[in-house]
C-alpha cells in the first residue's frame, strides 16, 4: 500500500504538470491560480487510496482523480463568487484578483477540463465512471441551489439541511471513493459500501466545517471566521439555534438577520454567544460523531483485509480532528 504522503506528492506533481495552453491565456490564468493555492487534495487522494486497496498500481486512476480535483476547484471558484467571499485558503478569491465575469468563464473552462480528464478513463470503466461523475455533478448543482434558497427561508429543517449538504459536499467524496474502487477492480458491493462511507464521512466533514466557521481560527482555517453568520447562511448550528431558542434569543437572532448594516464582529459575537447558551457546539459534535461511527460500519462491510484500510482510516480520523 502506498503511504498517504506519497499519494499527496504524486497528486501535487501531476497537478503542477497540468497544462492549459489554448488561447487566450487570460482564460486559463485563474485556473492555474486556484489550483496553485493547494488545499487538502482529499478528493483525488480518496480516489487513489480506494484504487490502491484493490490494486497495487494506481496509474489508471490518476487522470480521473485529477479530473475530480479540477471539478472540486471549479465548484469552489463559483461558490466563492456566489457567496461574495474574499478569501480562499488565506488568499484572495478569483473574482477578487480578476472580476466576476472572469470567474464565471474560467470556472466554465474548469468544468470542461474536468470532463476531459475523466474522459481519459480506460474504456472498460469509462461509461460507469462518467455516468457516476455526471450524476454527481448534477447533484452538486442541486445542493448549491438548495443552499441559496435556504438563505431566504426561516423554516429550514435539520433534515432538509442534511440532504442539502449530502448533495453539495458528500456526494463528491463518495464519487471519488467509488471511482477509485471501480478502477482498482472492486466488486460492485464493495464499491457501493465505499460510496456509503464517503456519504457519511462527507456529512461529518461538512458539519465540522460549520463548526470551524464559528469556533475555528482564521490563521489555520484559511477563511474568515463567521462568514456563514454574516451571510445568514442556514448552517446546522443556525437551524438548531432557531429551533431551540427561547423568545428572547429568537428575537435577537432574527433582528441581526434582518439588519442590512451592522458591525461584522458584533454580529458574529452575538450569534456565537447564543450558540454557546444553547450548547450547539456539543450538539454539532455529537452529530459529527454519529456520522463518523456510521462510516466506520461501512468500512467493516468491505470484503478486504483490515490492514488495507489502515491509511484510509487514519486520513479520515485526521479530517475529523482538523482545525482547518
Amino acid at each position: 500500500m502506498l503511504a498517504f504522503e506519497n499519494i499527496l506528492q504524486r497528486i501535487e506533481s501531476e497537478i503542477s504538470q497540468l497544462q492549459f495552453t489554448n488561447p487566450p491565456k487570460s482564460l486559463y490564468e485563474p485556473i492555474e491560480y486556484i489550483l496553485s493555492l493547494g488545499g487538502k487534495r482529499i478528493r483525488p487522494a480518496l480516489t487513489l487510496m480506494a484504487c490502491n486497496i484493490y490494486n497495487n498500481s494506481i496509474e489508471n486512476a490518476i487522470k480521473p482523480a485529477l479530473g475530480l480535483e479540477v471539478f472540486h476547484n471549479f465548484t469552489l471558484l463559483h461558490d466563492d463568487l456566489m457567496d461574495e467571499a474574499d478569501k480562499r485558503r488565506n488568499k484572495p478569491t478569483v473574482h477578487k484578483v480578476w472580476n466576476a465575469n472572469t470567474a464565471i468563464l474560467s470556472g466554465d473552462a474548469m468544468l470542461i477540463a474536468a470532463y476531459q480528464l475523466i474522459g481519459s478513463t480506460e474504456h472498460g470503466h469509462l461509461k460507469q465512471v462518467l455516468d457516476l461523475f455526471t450524476q454527481t455533478a448534477a447533484e452538486i448543482c442541486g445542493g448549491q441551489q438548495f443552499d441559496m434558497e435556504f438563505e431566504s427561508r426561516m423554516d429550514v429543517s435539520e433534515e432538509e439541511y442534511i440532504e442539502m449538504i449530502r448533495l453539495k459536499t458528500a456526494v463528491l467524496l463518495a464519487c471519488s471513493l467509488k471511482t477509485g474502487a471501480l478502477l482498482g477492480g472492486a466488486s460492485q458491493e464493495d464499491a457501493g459500501n465505499l460510496y456509503a462511507f464517503g456519504i457519511n464521512i462527507g456529512l461529518a466533514f461538512q458539519l465540522q466545517d460549520d463548526l470551524l466557521d464559528v469556533y475555528g481560527d482564521t490563521a489555520t482555517f484559511g477563511k474568515n471566521i463567521g462568514g456563514d453568520i454574516l451571510c445568514n447562511k442556514k448552517t446546522f448550528l443556525l437551524i438548531n439555534a432557531l429551533r431551540l431558542a427561547n423568545k428572547e434569543q429568537a428575537e435577537a437572532l432574527r433582528s441581526w438577520m434582518d439588519k442590512k448594516e451592522f458591525d461584522p464582529a458584533q454580529k458574529i459575537q452575538a450569534f456565537t454567544s447564543i450558540y454557546n447558551e444553547l450548547q450547539l457546539k456539543q450538539l454539532t459534535e455529537n452529530k459529527i460523531q454519529a456520522y463518523y461511527d456510521a462510516s466506520v460500519e461501512n468500512l467493516k462491510a468491505l470484503q478486504v483485509a483490515p490492514e488495507k484500510l489502515t491509511i484510509l482510516k487514519e486520513v479520515c480520523d485526521h479530517l475529523m480532528h482538523r482545525q482547518s
